[in-house]
């Protein structure tokens, strides 16, 4: 069975079989089978119908995206993922943002599309699964997007202070110096949308806020983008705190990973599963649980996690 490029030049097919044939070998790996390439066709050795269509179905995409992007291995194996979701528009979906220098950031799998648009529908959204999956670098981009378009004036950014299964012991310097290791994840995404010299001067004037969840008790927020991460990390008061800092027209997104708790030495339950439980029948609630398909780091992080599967 063969699939024939239309419209294209040959360094645009070069560009889908890849330096050395080795995006073609991905392919093989991927659909396992022999695939062929020929002037302007792949030939698939298959006698598989559905697996033709879709490896017909994720051609078509490739070929699209052949003309305007570098097609790597990370690509063609997301889109290999989800390329028969019953979701698709993720594929196609609009740039969120750019960041300082030019970077179009668009959705890289189906829930992180699902992700973004209950965060544009709802008050307060959830998102639940491993690291890598985007949890964090998408809350705060949508938070600057919309501080950007006016749709609010503040953006807050929060996480528990707890540590990932060890003690590191007394950190010394001001209250800065000791909490700023615990957020440099958040930092990290601000600097890679903002750029370093932009995020400095909004974290001085004070829109943009980096602080410890404990600094959040007392407070109500309005028009304000509030995140909180690592939430798998409070406990059920904490979470209750939190969330009742919500005030008019703001928004709030909860991130964590039911999987990495670290507050078993103290025998509690996590905020993050009660409110979980308690709250996903809720209107203007949203959740969404990502997994390990969702990965967009290094392929070999989602091998890592799936063998894993702490529980």
């Amino acid at each position: 069975m063969e699939y024939y490029f239309k419209d294209l030049d040959q360094e645009q097919i070069k560009n889908i079989v890849g330096i050395n044939d080795s995006n073609l070998n991905l392919l093989e790996e991927l659909y396992d089978c022999g695939i062929v390439y020929r002037d302007n066709y792949f030939k698939m050795l298959s006698d598989d119908k559905e697996v033709f269509g879709k490896f017909s179905a994720h051609m078509d995409y490739l070929v699209r995206k052949c003309k305007t992007d570098v097609i790597d291995h990370d690509l063609i194996k997301q889109s290999f993922i989800h390329v028969n979701d019953t979701e698709k528009e993720y594929l196609n979906s609009e740039t969120l943002a750019y960041s300082f220098n030019g970077r179009p950031f668009k959705c890289k799998t189906a829930n992180q599309y699902r992700f973004v648009q209950l965060i544009r529908k709802n008050d307060l959204t959830f998102g639940i699964g491993p690291a890598g999956t985007g949890k964090t670098f998408l809350a705060v981009l949508m938070a600057v997007s919309m501080y950007k378009k006016g749709e609010v004036n503040k953006i807050i950014i929060t996480r528990p202070a707890v540590e990932a299964g060890e003690s590191l012991g007394f950190l010394p310097g001001d209250l800065k110096e000791k909490i700023d290791p615990y957020l440099m994840p958040i930092y990290d995404a601000l600097d890679m949308i903002l750029g370093h010299e932009q995020k400095e001067k909004l974290l001085e004037k004070g829109i943009i806020e980096v602080i410890p969840l404990a600094y959040m008790r007392g407070r109500t927020l309005d028009e304000a983008f509030i995140i909180l991460d690592e939430a798998q990390n409070t406990t059920d008061k904490q979470m209750l705190m939190f969330l009742t800092r919500l005030g008019f027209n703001s928004r709030m997104v909860v991130n964590g990973d039911i999987t990495q708790i670290d507050l078993n030495i103290r025998k509690e339950r996590s905020g993050l599963v009660i409110a979980f439980e308690k709250l996903k029948d809720i209107k203007n609630i949203g959740f969404i649980e990502f997994n390990s398909h969702d990965v967009v780091r290094n392929p070999l992080v989602e091998t890592i996690i799936s063998r894993f599967n702490i529980d």
